[in-house]
């Protein structure tokens, strides 16, 4: 007698979440595909020059050249180690400080008319102080960094720990936690979802600035790169810094993303279905 084998061709729930995340990550990349071949389309064209605007495929075989070269390895190696030093300061003293402008009147009374003036306005132009002080080196390119990072992180630590609930602070306190206690164990954790928004602010900031300084200082470094192509003419090499700098900043955004999620994985955001 013959066995009747059934097949099951319903997909299991793992194989089904895996089908979901594949389809959005193609429809996420659709625009970008999109935005590709109409740059392509358009240099084809003839409405542009190619120096105005080379083919694309031409910018990508200019970034494999580099990559290849070891250039594009050295150059984005140090815009990042700029950025991400400038912005690991800028992170570090603008928590502490705003945790010291919220728990202390005399650092409040100090430091807040320099943060109220200081953030809306342009830091680019203390880089000529900058570079009289400090050179046209490394140093210099990354107290600018700090110097435009630091901001963000400290008025999102303000407003974190001043949205903390003071239920929270007052049952503390009433049952005999200490100063260091309430920061570390009740204000921290409660401010956290904020104070990561700040740094989330902070990050690109901190690679744009980086990007620009070496653009006005010069020396090795995406922005620098692109500086050098610029003086030469060298269209191609101009659009492939663009487009690599374009994907440094898209990988440090989603890394800083993985981080929030794994620092916040006890919070309930956490728990909230995420499409990115």
């Amino acid at each position: 007698m013959a066995r009747v084998v059934r097949i099951d061709r319903n997909p299991k729930p793992h194989e089904t979440q895996a089908l979901h995340a594949i389809g959005w990550a193609l429809a996420r990349a659709l625009p970008v595909v999109a935005l590709a071949l109409c740059w392509e389309a358009l240099a084809l064209s003839g409405a542009v020059t190619p120096f105005q605007l080379p083919r694309f495929s031409v910018v990508l075989a200019r970034i494999w050249t580099d990559a290849v070269a070891g250039d594009l390895v050295l150059n984005a190696a140090l815009t990042l180690y700029r950025a991400l030093t400038g912005f690991a300061i800028a992170a570090t003293f603008g928590i502490v400080l705003g945790i010291a402008m919220s728990r202390n009147l005399a650092v409040r009374w100090l430091f807040d008319p320099v943060v109220s003036v200081g953030f809306p306005m342009p830091k680019i132009a203390f880089l000529p102080v900058i570079m009289l002080w400090l050179g046209i080196y490394d140093l210099s390119k990354i107290a600018m960094v700090v110097l435009d990072a630091i901001f963000p992180v400290v008025t999102a630590t303000l407003a974190a720990i001043a949205g903390v609930d003071r239920h929270l602070l007052w049952s503390a306190r009433n049952m005999g936690a200490s100063e260091h206690e309430v920061v570390w164990q009740i204000v921290l954790p409660a401010a956290s979802p904020q104070i990561m928004t700040g740094l989330q602010v902070a990050l690109p900031i901190a690679l744009i600035v980086a990007v620009v300084a070496e653009m006005l200082m010069g020396g090795y470094g995406l922005g620098g790169a692109m500086v050098h192509a610029s003086r030469f003419a060298d269209s191609p090499g101009v659009f492939a810094g663009i487009v690599e700098i374009a994907i440094v900043g898209y990988v440090l955004i989603k890394a800083m993303m993985l981080v929030r999620r794994r620092l916040l994985i006890w919070h309930q955001e956490s728990l909230a279905p995420s499409t990115v």
